[in-house]
């Protein structure tokens, strides 16, 4: 028995339940995750984002950049993620068994997205049922679809932002476009696509949006068999209940991308998912810390006070005496053209009683305070850099033209592939950027998960198709 009216859709050419597995890039979604959730009759989703491979004895192979120039860890970096993607796509096909579907997901504005994904797909043809894409806007994402004959969801925030791609993009490979992700900007996991127009303090109601999303697509003449997968605070489909069948909205399934980080087959450390049990509502935050200078949702641990803090002891300068700028800056700064406020002076001077002694300059014209060690990991980081984004604030780096930004390197941010591979493979969860949706605080409620429960991923669908 399934929830209230849930009907099986027909997708990659069999019938499927409308729920899809969140694709979690850099191994926290792999082959067998998403393969046992397309077995269990679902949607998988692999990550196809810096996936993990692995060598002749079934180990993971480090990811190890040893070459001088960035541009050649990137191209290391290309070749690592798409040999990661296809290993867990094979893998993913051969454990769902011929049920299901299997989805394979890319964050556009990752380095070489467009390459890794061309490649990815030649190598695992009639194995990918489609491909889910946002982080930025893929407008080229159809016509590779179309390439390679697979469906795609595009994900997006907003009617508005559906309304361009579709415009300038989709509106081309219709018959491809098998859906569409509309993902919650205050409520999913991991970057959100949230515009300057919305405040990140201020929530509003998915119910709207999605009906202004649906009327857009109706408005440009996109067929009702085109679903909308609401994704992100989606836990129980009983609390969704008058989305199922309602003809305002139309055909809906619904992501799940929190719920499946607890099962036996989800890839992360045990560290990791015992600490998923432990959240309360209010600790996972949204903030703009990413490189990518996407907003996105992470728990709120050491690591991310850290940036938290580091961005708390930040002032303002001028080049010149200007304005309140009266005052010459000489703590923590070398050189004499630092001038501030008299009170952001006395404010350094405290930083650096602290032990925050070196200043280092940010793109805004600010200075942030950090200590010794941490100017050290930043300098350090920003020099290993691999290239894993297509614009990095962090480092400077982009993936094409001349490889730079032009802009100053970001102190206040950090090296998200860094961090992403550590806490994946077992490093303290507490030090490393831990994302999470908003609803990760309902593990510790849902009796689901008492007594210490771990799920397999047949037994979290079977249990999330009765309405829990």
């Amino acid at each position: 028995m399934s929830f209230k009216g849930l009907q099986p859709i027909l997708y990659g050419g069999r019938e499927v339940w409308p729920l899809i597995e969140g694709g979690k890039g850099v191994s926290a979604t792999n082959g067998m995750s998403s393969g046992a959730w397309a077995a269990a009759g679902g949607i998988g989703t692999v990550s196809a984002v810096n996936a993990d491979s692995y060598d002749a004895e079934g180990k993971i192979i480090p990811q190890i950049y040893d070459q001088l120039t960035r541009l050649e860890r990137h191209r290391q970096l290309i070749a690592y993620a798409i040999d990661g993607a296809v290993e867990q796509v094979k893998r993913a096909f051969e454990r769902s068994d011929g049920r299901g579907a299997i989805n394979i997901n890319v964050l556009w504005e990752m380095g070489g997205a467009q390459e890794i994904l061309e490649n990815v797909l030649e190598r695992t043809r009639g194995m990918v049922a489609g491909v889910t894409c946002g982080a930025g806007m893929p407008y080229k994402l159809a016509e590779i679809a179309q390439r390679f004959n697979v469906n795609y969801l595009p994900i997006i925030s907003s009617a508005r932002a559906f309304r361009a791609l579709w415009k300038r993009s989709y509106s081309k490979v219709p018959e491809l476009m098998a859906a569409v992700v509309y993902e919650d900007p205050w409520l999913a996991g991991g970057h959100n696509g949230l515009s300057n127009a919305e405040d990140p303090l201020r929530p509003e109601d998915p119910y709207p949006r999605v009906t202004a999303l649906r009327e857009t697509m109706r408005a440009e003449g996109v067929s009702e068999d085109t679903a909308i997968v609401m994704a992100g605070g989606v836990w129980f489909l009983r609390e969704w209940n008058d989305w199922v069948d309602n003809p305002e909205l139309g055909k809906i399934a619904f992501q799940f991308g929190t719920r499946p980080l607890l099962t036996e087959e989800s890839p992360i450390p045990p560290e990791w998912k015992e600490a998923l049990r432990h959240l309360d509502d209010g600790d996972v935050l949204l903030h703009k810390f990413s490189p990518t200078g996407f907003y996105s949702s992470a728990v709120k641990n050491t690591f991310l006070w850290d940036l938290i803090h580091r961005s708390e002891r930040q002032i303002p300068y001028s080049k010149v005496e200007a304005g309140e700028h009266t005052r010459q800056l000489d703590v923590g700064v070398r050189g004499k053209n630092f001038w501030v406020a008299q009170k952001d002076y006395e404010r350094a001077k405290v930083w650096f009683g602290e032990g925050h002694t070196e200043a280092l300059k940010t793109p805004d014209d600010t200075i942030v305070y950090v200590t010794p060690a941490k100017r050290d990991e930043i300098r350090r980081d920003q020099k290993d850099c691999m290239g894993c984004l297509s614009h990095c604030q962090f480092s400077s780096w982009k993936d094409h033209g001349d490889y730079t930004t032009g802009r100053l390197a970001d102190p206040r941010s950090f090296c998200i592939q860094k961090t992403l591979q550590d806490i994946a493979h077992g490093d303290p969860v507490d030090r490393n950027l831990m994302f999470a949706g908003h609803a990760a605080y309902r593990f510790k409620q849902d009796p689901f998960y008492s007594n210490n429960f771990t799920p397999s991923v047949k037994q979290l669908v079977d249990r999330i198709l009765t309405g829990d």
